[in-house]
């Protein structure tokens, strides 16, 4: 049995399957306002993959960690509301407020009752200890993912690499026509 979704693009909406195999990507645009009254559209994104073995609510936590890392979300810029993110996604909004929940928890959204949910001004303040410690677990955890994949360390270390200049250069995934990132 099949679904279908249609997901609404700047050109209209294309109607794609959803069985397990096909990507979702969430794109919305944000109209940033300045002081002058000029505007400029920002375009975010962020990929859901239903054949990915992490949870849904991972992939969401992940791709707005991403986004705001990389500075397509900015500082005390709004972010969809549960609903509207669930909706677009075609996901239970249970699935898009956990995400939501981890995010706020660490720091990283800020709820203004009655306003919405917003990028925090500031990243979360630890210790340097503390730092460390969740850059050793997300460390180990990726080498071993590495490890699964018959990665060494030389691969792994590249693949680290192309994600950093990814993440600095604000795209919302690597470019795999793209050759060595430097």
């Amino acid at each position: 049995m099949s679904s279908r979704t249609a997901l609404a693009g700047a050109e209209g909406s294309a109607v794609i399957p959803v069985d397990g195999t096909v990507s979702v990507y969430y794109s919305s645009d944000t109209v940033k306002r300045w002081p002058s009254g000029e505007s400029q559209t920002m375009q975010r994104s962020l990929h859901i993959d239903p054949a990915d073995p992490s949870p849904i609510w991972r992939q969401i936590e992940d791709g707005m960690r991403r986004m705001i890392a990389g500075g397509v979300l900015e500082p005390a810029s709004p972010v969809p509301s549960v609903r509207e993110m669930a909706r677009d996604l075609r996901v239970n909004p249970a699935t898009v407020s956990k995400a939501y929940q981890r995010l706020t928890q660490d720091g990283l959204l800020e709820v203004k009752r009655g306003e919405g949910t917003f990028v925090a001004r500031e990243l979360p303040a630890g210790t340097e200890a503390d730092h460390r410690k969740k850059l050793q677990d997300a460390a180990l955890s990726y080498a071993s993912f590495a490890a699964t994949l018959g990665a060494d360390l030389d691969t792994a270390q590249q693949a680290l690499e192309v994600a950093w200049v990814v993440l600095r250069d604000g795209k919302s995934s690597p470019d795999p026509q793209e050759g060595d990132p430097s």
